[in-house]
């Protein structure tokens, strides 16, 4: 019978056998293609091997191969960029449930900045969201448990949980000193991605596309149908903290404005290239298009955004986007976990490269200083490239939008009231009180205003008449909009909602000026010119 130590000691030979057998394939392949490069493989290849050997027989205690082996590779792909990473089968099988359509949890998008996982966005219409979680919060705790240091894999898995139960997660915000305690139910995530379609009062049609998921072009399609049925004059399509998805739903989608055979993405990689066309005769759109972006537009909505300038079918307007242009490719492994790793760069119809290369640095939690960021963003915006009818366009590193325009800003009053959720549990009593009807007419008059923040007053919020006054349009839009969602639902709301919205406001109000997409595009020529 093999004693237990005599055991451990046969599967580590075993093991690093088979590791140097796997790793030698490789490192023989490398030399056959390049000599001095593969001896140098080979020989880092044998002191790893030595390394592992050396730990086994004379650490302190027992260690685990596949625990060892494992922080090997999580290391090894640490040294590329941060969207390179590893999964066990678990984790690997929770990687894909985001771009099915629907998944259990609180309702945020999150990725891992330095140590912290950070929120990029909530998702607009779950828990997250209601309660005022905002892009930039840094998840500290789950359920009194510090999460900082650990994967945002680990973080999921203490977030999500049964529907209806409840977690508690601590945040850390930028600009507060104390942390912010949310206790949030749990809630089945249905992610829609066209949440929100309508006519507008001056004929032009709104749409929003929250993320590219493999429902993306057929809800598209859906609502564009609907809108051009009701005579829309033009269409603004939101796609701000749009943090991306599946790349064929951004090609399908551009597809539905730009007709068939047409050059979308290129991926550029060291091993391979590929181009993207689209592959569908779908109908001619002659009306103006607007797409609104902002910083948190990421990935696939900035080849959507991207796409729709070079073909020269819609104005981009807002913020300069994300920045986030590499390919990752998820590739199963034989034992059932996953490796996912970045292949290639994303390349739109003009040339320019949608990655912002200090974004990679900064996600790996690398200090940049402002000096920095400001040199690569003029290197990047001094690039000149055109679009189809040979418009200029500026610069790689995210979408530079033909037309600038600054978004709202949330006071701090403003962000605690929701932070605490105050809006939702106030307006749950009122329409409680009065029997959840609201008139046609209804407004938030001076009664209610004061009913709310004597409420407020008693979640121990406390603020100004200063505080009062800066937030004073934004209380009572909000109130009126979360109202009007317990009576006619989610979309009525957001339109209440949007009324407050500064961007949209002036996307709107230049539908007003301009009908067709050359007054669009040469309003914006002299906007720069200016």
């Amino acid at each position: 019978m093999i004693k237990p130590r005599q055991k451990l000691a046969l599967m580590s030979i075993i093991s690093i056998w088979v590791l140097g057998t796997l790793l030698l394939t490789v490192a023989t392949s490398a030399f056959a293609q390049n000599n001095s490069q593969g001896t140098n493989l080979y020989s880092q290849i044998q002191l790893f091997s030595e390394v592992l050997q050396k730990l086994k027989q004379n650490y302190v205690t027992d260690l685990s191969d596949e625990e060892l082996i494992k922080a090997a590779i999580i290391g090894m792909l640490g040294s590329t960029d941060p969207h390179t990473t590893y999964f066990t089968a678990s984790e690997f099988k929770d990687f894909t449930t985001s771009t099915k359509g629907a998944f259990g949890g609180l309702g945020i998008q999150i990725d891992k900045i330095g140590d912290y996982v950070t929120v990029v966005s909530p998702i607009e219409g779950t828990p997250a969201y209601r309660m005022g979680i905002t892009a930039g919060d840094k998840i500290v705790k789950v359920n009194g448990e510090s999460i900082v240091g650990l994967s945002t894999d680990e973080a999921i898995k203490r977030m999500r949980g049964d529907v209806g139960t409840t977690v508690e997660i601590t945040i850390s915000r930028p600009g507060i000193s104390t942390p912010l305690v949310f206790k949030i139910i749990r809630e089945t995530i249905k992610i829609k991605s066209v949440p929100y379609s309508f006519k507008l009062s001056n004929g032009t049609g709104y749409l929003r596309i929250t993320q590219f998921n493999e429902n993306t072009s057929t809800e598209l399609r859906e609502a564009l149908s609907t809108l051009e049925n009701n005579g829309i004059t033009g269409l603004i399509i939101d796609l701000r903290y749009n943090p991306g998805g599946l790349l064929d739903q951004a090609v399908d989608t551009v597809n539905e404005f730009i007709g068939q055979n047409r050059l979308v993405v290129e991926t550029k990689g060291r091993t391979e290239n590929k181009q993207l066309y689209t592959r569908y005769n779908t109908k001619e759109r002659n009306y103006p298009i607007i797409v609104l972006v902002n910083e948190a537009s990421a990935s696939a909505s900035e080849i959507f955004a991207g796409s729709l300038q070079d073909w020269d079918k819609g104005l981009v307007m807002g913020k300069n986007t994300f920045g986030k242009g590499s390919v990752q490719q998820l590739i199963p492994l034989s034992n059932g976990n996953g490796v996912k790793i970045t292949t290639s760069y994303y390349y739109i119809k003009s040339g320019r490269c949608i990655h912002k290369m200090s974004n990679d640095k900064l996600l790996k939690g690398q200090q940049l200083s402002e000096t920095e960021l400001k040199t690569e963003d003029e290197k990047n915006h001094k690039q000149i490239y055109y679009t189809a009818n040979k418009r200029r366009v500026y610069g790689g590193g995210g979408i530079t939008p033909d037309i600038t325009s600054e978004g709202d800003f949330l006071t701090l009053f403003g962000a605690e009231l929701r932070r605490k959720n105050v809006f939702f549990n106030f307006t749950v009593d009122y329409m409680v009180a009065h029997d959840h009807k609201l008139a046609d007419n209804f407004e938030i008059n001076d009664p209610i205003m004061d009913e709310f923040l004597t409420y407020a007053k008693k979640q121990d919020i406390k603020y100004t008449p200063a505080d009062l006054d800066s937030a004073n349009a934004y209380i009572r839009n909000t109130l009126k909009s979360e109202m009007v969602r317990k009576v006619k639902g989610d979309q009525e709301a957001y339109k209440v909602t949007i009324t407050q919205d500064k961007q949209l406001m002036q996307a709107i109000e230049l539908f007003d000026r301009f009908h067709t997409m050359k007054e669009l595009f040469d309003h914006a020529a002299s906007v720069k010119k200016d």
